[in-house]
Parts: C-alpha cells; structure tokens; sequence
C-alpha cells in the first residue's frame, strides 16, 4: 500500500467522482489497517521533493487533520491516539517533516510548518519534543532564504497553537530575536520578511516579559514601525496588523510610540493601498475598544487601583483624528453595500467614527457637524452620503442633551432624502440614519420626545412608502421601524402613537416578507423581526388586531409544511421562512397568551399551533426546530397544566432535542423548553421524569456536549425537583455526585480570559439554581433527612465561591439564595453546620449592605431563614 500511496493520493483529487471515491475508500482502509505506517508513508510523502506537489500537499492535509478537530472530543481523540503511537514511529515522522522545511516546493514546506505546530501543540504541554525550538532556530541564520522562510512561519504558527506557558521565556526570547531580525530592513528577502512580521502576530502573547523591559520594547516598535514602510504591500499590511494586535494586548505601553504611530497611519490612511489603509483605520478602532472599556469599568475615576490607566489617546488626537476619518467617508464604492459581509474603506472609517463617537461622547460633535452641514445638500451624490453617513455614525456616545436640537433639525430633511434623493447609497444611508436616531434619542430615558403627534404620521407614511424601495432600502427602512416600535415599549402614555397605524403597519410588513427580492440584504428576516417588535411592543387595544394575526400566520406555516419535491435551495428557503413563522407565533403566544380579555379566545387556536409546530420537527432544519422548540416553550408557559395532553406526542422530540449534539444550540434550546413544561405541568410531568433525568445525565457524562449546554442542563435538575418534589428522591444518588464534581471544578480557575469567566461563573449558577430548587422542592416533606447528606458539601462550595472573591452579581445573588434555602428547608439540622462554616456570616453580611437590590433582597430573604435555623 505505502507503495501506491502518491497515486492513491492522485485519485482523490481527480475530477472524475468514481475514480476519486475510490481513492478515499483505499486512503481510509489503510488508515484503520496500520494507522502507524499509514501516517509514516504521509510523512514521507511530504517530505520528498521527488514527488508532484500535488500529492504532497495532500499528504500533508490528511496528516494534520489526523492530529486536529474541531470538536473538542474528536480532538482529545486524536491527541491521545498521537501520544500513544510507538515512541520510534513519532521519531521518524517528525524528522521527516522537519526535513521539509528545506524542500524548494512552497506548498509542501508550508503545509510542514503547519504539521509541525499541531505536533507541538501535543507533545510541547506533555514535555515532549523539547529539543523542538532549539532545533528550528539552531542555524536560522545561516540558512538558505526558502528554509528561513518556512522556519519562520513555522514559528509562527506554534506560537498560535500553544499556549505561552509552556515555552520558556528563554525560549521565547530566542524566537523573538530570530523573528524580529527576520523583520529587519536588512533582511533582503521579501518573503523571509514578511514570514517574520507574520510570525511577530502570532508571538506578542509570549512577549509579556519583553514588552515591560524598555530597550527590548522600543527595538521591537520601532522594526515594526519600519516594516509599515517596506515596498512590498503585504509586508505592510502584516507589520499594521502587528500593531493593531499590540494596541489591545500592550496600551498601558503605548504612550511613547503614539505620536509616531499617528502620523505612520495618517499616511497610510490618505495614500496607501486599501488592505493597509483597512489596517491603519484599525489600530485607531482598537484604541477606542481598550478605552470605551476602560472607561466603562472605572467611570473615569482612575484611583491608584485600576489596573490600566486611560490615557485619553482617542481624546489627545480628536483634532487630527476626526477630519482624517471624515476625509475616508468619500471614498465609496459604486456598488457598495450590496453584498453582506462588504467592507472598504468609507465603512472602516464610519465605524471607527462611531467608536470615537462613543468614547469622547459630546466633544465630537462640534469636529463633526461642519462636514454634515457642507456635505448634506451637494449635487454629487458621495458628498450627500457622506454627510448621512457621518452624521449616523455620531448618534450613540454624545448626550441627549447635545444630539436631540440637531436631531429635531435633520429629521424631516431625512426624511425628504429617504423619498426623494435620486442615488440608491444616500437612501440607504439616510434610512440606517433614521434608525440610529430612533434606536439611541426615543424612548423612555430621553426627557425631550423626537417624536410627537405632529411628526409620528409622516415617520411612518415615509417607512412603509421606503419599505416597497430596492432590497437594501427597504431592509433598513424595516430596522428603523423597529427602533420606532421599541421605543415605545416602556412609555406610560397608552394609547401608543403607533396604535391608530398598528393594522397599516402589519399588512405592509407582511406584504415585504412576500416580496419576490425578499431573499436579498436579509429583507425578509428584517421585516419579520420587525412584525415581532411591533407585537411585542404593543399595548393592549391592539390585542384583537394581534389576534386576527394568528390564522394568517399559522396559514403561511401550513403551507410551507404542504410543499412538495422541492430542489436544495427552495428547500433552504423553505426552513428559513417556517423559522421565521416559527418565531413570529412565539412572540404572540407570548404577546395574547398574558392578555387578560383575550387568553381565553386566543387559546381556541393551541391545539392546531402544537400540530404546526410538531410537523415542523419532522423536517431536517435546525433553524426551524430551535424556532418551533422556543414556541413550544411559550405556548407550554401560557397554557399551564393544560400543556399536558400534548406530552405524549410532543416527548420523543423532547427527547431528540436533549439528544442532539451535533446542533448544540438546538439541545441547549430543549433543555431550556424541559424547564418550561416542569413550570406549567409542575407534579404531572412526573411520568416523563426518568426519561429527561436518564438523557440529561447522559448529556453530562458525554464529551461530545458542548460546554455550553452544561449549565442549563444543572439549572434543568432546579426546574424537575422543583416540579415533582420529594418524587426527586430516586435522582438525588445520580444528580448530586455530577453536582458536586462540577461545583469542585468551578471553583479554582484564577488566571484565566474573559471568555473563560463568564463561562465559569454560568457554570456556578447553573449548579446553584440546580441546589436551589433541589432544597426548595422537598421543603415541607419527610423526606428532607434525605438531603443532609449534602448539606455539608454544598456549604463548603459556598464557602469557596466566597473565598475566591470573583464572583458576579448574578452568582451572588443565586448564591446567598441557597444559602437561604438550605436553613428554610432543613431548618434546626441546619443551624449547626451553618455555623460552622467559614464564611457564610461574612458573606451574608457584605450581601445586606450590597447596592444591587436584588443581591440585597436575596440576603434579607436568606437572613431570616438562617436566624430561623439557628434559633431553634
């Protein structure tokens, strides 16, 4: 076989299908019979430079996939089945690939360089392969430009995929060195240069050390600095990147380099190609990420405490910052905006005007009207845009006090342009304008209303008229009105202007969603979107207009379900609309199912909405099951105990859902409905208990589970207990041990990211809503000896949480809850233990004087239980 292996390797790439199936039934046959020598073979197929690159390169591909997934569990797979191939095979495999770094053939070495970095990422944390770094840069010097290259970008790439614990700093400083003198002017070689700047990206996580030490950070500016300068565009815009990436890992660092790095991107900016002038717009976004967060955490009080200090760097260039970023509004494209996912340089500018916008609030305004009010009114239509588009950008930072007098001044004249402008850019401008002002100036919180009785007709007359304007128009058109709609959601003055226009509004909603162009620029989600703000944001008067919504929705529902042999793309144009018909009834279930005079009459219509949405689930679409799953929980939430004479239908999709791993956020949605049902049926959804219990073990103990349905599915046992009470005896054995191994877990993991934190903390408040409604299910039975057991444990958790001092509002607040719990449930067994632990006086006492209201609620709930338990 390892004979045939570059001809085997030929075939699966041929055009011709059977020939290429066959292929990869051998490549595959080979893999199962003898993994060891089936990857020795691809190694040193890679590696030699007699063979067509073609089949190299695929030796290559194979090789890395065969080390890495994307699926967490498939990855611990692989790993394990690496680490446990026989020690000489791995030997020989990396030798061959290292030796690849040398061959003439790009696409083989770069293919090597990325094997190379899985491979570190596997044996680096497992101490193995250490002579690794050391080997890539023993003679980086001395080696012919091609092999300098590929060792660079190899470099690089193993700093992505390991973590920089695990590369000594002696180690890192060698890499820094060779990469940094690969980024030199000196270096002759554009591509050994531009490997090198690469490289620099992916190592500035392992330069913590190197950017504290003043001469090594200024060495490394200022070759980064010069590289934006290089003549090769792609070098240029790799060293931008560098320093994009350097203004949110090091800001503390950059007040020496601001002034340079200004005027470096200035330029760039006015003259150089777009991927870098893209880039240069960049670093000035990032800056104002770091400082609107800064400035969001400390209030601007920075005391001797905060960790990062603003330096105001977006303020200090707000004269030269602004005219630059207006200066980039003119330079749209013709046919910009058609296609999702554009990008240019008039929108990086925009956005990054909007970012200063946000984080200098009122100073902009005065640095920014002048260009609005040159602009607005020019023939030549990217003067106009501009303008619209400068003035929209500004809408979310400034004051209301500073905006809502301009505002007042340029709303009907936006309204005039969104009719009567000739140029397809400037209305859609304009009407994403609109939107911005309704979103960010209406509303509850804004003491002077932009929008009154005089001015609400011709708003709406004008959206509805730009709603039947091109696909982009009237997709904008649709997000204004529903800026409009939401900020009508908390206004006291019922009737709500929007009444006399709901039915007006809804028909022309629906009429956009049937459009035959509703396909293009998302058009017809934004107009159902809309449809379901405009409902849920409704009062009760329009409660029968809502009602007479039903049987048209649910119409357009069956009809999509009775369609017959459709090809793949009606097809996926069928599932988006049953998702969006899905969502649009779970908005109104929500909307007339708590209506008081119209729950009755709307509830004729449930049993044919639970028809709908179960023969939506017997079509394969993910989109559609999470929508119908949502409903299914709204509808089970307004019908209460009648929910019940569906179960027996309705359980094997329960149980597919719970089942479902491979779309996670359709299980993570059917957990979430689980507790749903248990809060309408409470005790009678005691028969299908052991079947949900038995699956949400299973999802538990699976590696295959994404860890974000974890959560949910502990708040999920809350939900049963809660439910079936003291009936939850018989899952306590199974429930409790999976309970206290996540609480152990959750508990220790300082020094991690952000993403990782918030996690943890969803995590901890799935396991205490899990306790919660474990304790509060069996209060007042018999049975509640039953729990003592675990008191202890689940005190000392609390006791750890406290004592790690990392815990956010919402944990605290569930927290002290259980703490509550246990004493109301457990009573006098509890006053002993409860004062015996470490710290649930403290904790209770820093909870009283808390100024979240709810944490403090929770704690004087808490406060009297305890005192309860003690006193007995």
């Amino acid at each position: 076989m390892a004979a045939e292996v570059t001809q085997i390797l030929l075939n699966a790439q041929a055009v011709d299908g059977s020939v290429r199936k066959q292929a990869e039934e051998s490549l595959k046959q080979y893999q199962e019979q003898n993994l060891s020598s089936f990857l020795l073979s691809l190694a040193g197929e890679l590696a030699n430079d007699e063979k067509p690159v073609e089949s190299r390169k695929l030796a290559g591909l194979i090789l890395k996939n065969a080390l890495d997934a994307k699926e967490q569990h498939r990855k611990f797979e692989l790993v394990q089945r690496w680490l446990s191939l026989d020690s000489a095979v791995k030997a020989q495999i990396k030798s061959c690939i290292l030796k690849t770094l040398t061959s003439h053939a790009h696409d083989a070495r770069s293919t090597a360089s990325q094997v190379i970095a899985k491979l570190a990422g596997i044996e680096l944390p497992h101490k193995q392969w250490p002579e690794l770094i050391g080997a890539l840069l023993s003679n980086i010097h001395q080696l012919p430009a091609h092999t300098k290259q590929a060792t660079l970008e190899t470099l690089g790439y193993i700093c992505e995929e390991v973590s920089s614990d695990v590369v000594e700093q002696d180690h890192v400083n060698r890499i820094l060195t060779a990469v940094v003198q690969g980024m030199n002017a000196s270096e002759s070689n554009n591509d050994v240069r531009l490997a090198a700047t690469r490289a620099l990206y992916n190592a500035l996580g392992f330069a913590q050390a190197n950017f504290s030490n003043d001469m090594e950070r200024d060495y490394i500016m200022r070759v980064v600095c010069e590289a934006t300068l290089s003549p090769e565009v792609k070098i240029r815009q790799a060293a931008f990147e560098c320093l994009v990436a350097i203004s949110s890992t090091y800001y503390e660092k950059l007040a020496p380099y601001i002034q340079d790095i200004f005027n470096i991107t200035a330029k760039a900016v006015k003259e150089d190609e777009e991927p870098v002038a893209l880039q240069a717009i960049e670093f000035w976004s990032s800056i104002c990420d770091e400082e609107i967060d800064i400035l969001e955490e400390y209030g601007g009080d920075f005391t001797g405490d905060s960790d990062i200090p603003c330096f105001y760097f977006i303020k200090q260039a707000l004269p030269v910052l602004v005219p630059m970023l207006l200066e980039t509004l003119l330079k749209q494209e013709e046919d910009q905006d058609q296609d999702e996912g554009a990008w240019n340089i008039a929108m990086a500018g925009g956005t990054c005007l909007g970012l200063v916008a946000r984080t200098v609030g009122d100073d902009i305004v005065p640095l920014v009207m002048p260009f609005v009010e040159e602009n607005i009114t020019k023939p030549e239509w990217r003067q106009r845009e501009a303008a619209t588009y400068a003035f929209g950008s500004i809408l979310e930072g400034p004051s209301p006090d500073k905006l809502v007098p301009l505002v007042n001044i340029a709303l009907n004249f936006m309204l005039t342009a969104l009719m009567n402008d000739p140029n397809n850019h400037v209305k859609d401008t304009t009407a994403w304008t609109l939107g911005r002002m309704f979103e960010f100036l209406h509303g509850s919180t804004v003491e002077t209303p932009i929008i009154n009785q005089a001015n609400c007709q011709q708003i709406i007359n004008v959206l509805l008229q730009s709603m039947k304007d091109v696909p982009n128009v009237a997709e904008k058109a649709c997000g204004a009105l529903y800026f409009l709609a939401q900020g009508y959601e908390d206004m006291e003055p019922t009737p709500s202007p929007l009444t006399p226009f709901f039915q007006e509004i809804v028909q022309a909603l629906l009429t956009v969603s049937h459009r035959e162009d509703a396909g293009e620029s998302r058009l017809r989600t934004a107009a159902y979107e809309t449809l379901n703000e405009v409902v849920r944001c409704s009062t009760d008067e329009t409660a029968p207009m809502v009602m007479q919504l039903v049987p048209v929705i649910m119409m357009e529902l069956h009809q999509t379900l009775e369609a017959q042999k459709l090809t793949s793309d009606e097809r996926e144009k069928q599932n988006e609309i049953q998702g969006l018909l899905c969502g649009c009834l779970q908005v109104i279930i929500q909307k007339l199912g708590s209506s008081e005079q119209i729950r009755y009459a709307f509830m004729q219509y449930a049993d044919q909405m639970m028809g709908l949405f179960l023969r939506v689930f017997a079509i394969r679409s993910a989109t559609a099951h999470e929508e119908a799953m949502l409903a299914i929980g709204a509808l089970a939430y307004a019908t209460g105990p009648d929910f019940v004479k569906y179960m027996s239908e309705f359980y094997k999709y329960l149980e597919m859902g719970l089942q479902n791993f491979e779309e996670y956020q359709v299980c993570a949605i059917t957990v979430g409905v689980v507790g749903d049902i248990c809060r309408a049926l409470e005790a009678k959804i005691l028969p299908y208990c052991d079947g949900i219990m038995t699956q949400l073990l299973k999802d538990l103990s699976s590696n295959q589970l994404h860890r974000s349905v974890k959560p949910p599915i502990f708040s999920c046992f809350g939900d049963i207990a809660l439910a079936i009470g003291e009936h939850f005896e018989k899952y306590l054995m199974y429930a409790m041990p999976m309970l206290q191994s996540a609480a152990e877990l959750s508990v220790h993991t300082s020094g991690v990211d952000d993403d990782m934190t918030e996690y943890t903390n969803s995590l901890r408040n799935g396991i205490l809503e899990a306790y919660s409604g474990i304790f509060q299910g069996f209060k007042g039975s018999p049975k509640t000896q039953l729990l003592m057991p675990y008191a202890p444990h689940v005190l000392q958790f609390l006791d750890s949480l406290y004592m790690e001092k990392d815990m956010d509002e919402m944990v605290s607040k569930t927290a002290i809850g259980v703490l509550g719990d246990l004493a109301d449930t457990l009573g006098s067994n509890a006053g002993p233990l409860i004062q015996q632990s470490v710290s649930s006086k403290d904790f209770l006492n820093e909870c009283l004087s808390s100024d979240d209201h709810m944490i403090k609620e929770s704690a004087e709930w808490a406060k009297l239980a305890i005192t309860k338990a003690i006193s007995f």
